[in-house]
């Protein structure tokens, strides 16, 4: 079983779409294994998306994920990253195909409703920002708090 990361962003958080998410991943059949609700600091928004610095939208991008709090959910099924990547669509909900999570919730580029790890090494990186203490051989099977 592999792991990814979702984060769901201030802008569902804001519109009460947390439930909504968290259910159709689980409807998707993957079980959360980690899950919190988090303000952000500027440091730790500015890990998340380091990728994108230096581009015109970056400082916009760090503002709004600070704007309210986001939910963080370790989710864990056989091919998590490809696959919740489909399951959440592409960046811009205009462009994602119509039943993706960006499609159903996202109202701009800037404010889709949700990211997801873009791979198993930003996984890896992403999750330290929520779960200092996660290791990768934790799972459903053998954690509970």
């Amino acid at each position: 079983m592999e792991q990814t990361l979702l984060i769901i962003k201030p802008d569902a958080y804001k519109r009460k779409l947390v439930g909504k998410i968290i259910t159709r991943i689980e409807r998707e059949g993957f079980d959360i294994i980690r899950i919190a609700l988090k303000s952000l600091t500027e440091e730790e928004a500015e890990i998340l998306y380091e990728v994108h610095r230096g581009k015109d939208f970056f400082e916009p991008l760090i503002l709004f994920m600070r704007e309210a709090p986001v939910v963080a959910l370790v989710v864990e099924g056989k091919d998590a990253v490809g696959r919740l990547r489909e399951i959440v669509g592409k960046t811009n909900p205009d462009e994602a195909a119509s039943d993706t999570i960006r499609a159903l919730y996202g109202t701009s580029t800037g404010r889709n409703a949700v990211h997801a790890a873009e791979s198993k090494e930003a996984f890896e990186m992403e999750v330290r920002v929520f779960f200092p203490d996660f290791k990768t051989t934790d799972s459903t099977d053998i954690f509970y708090s």
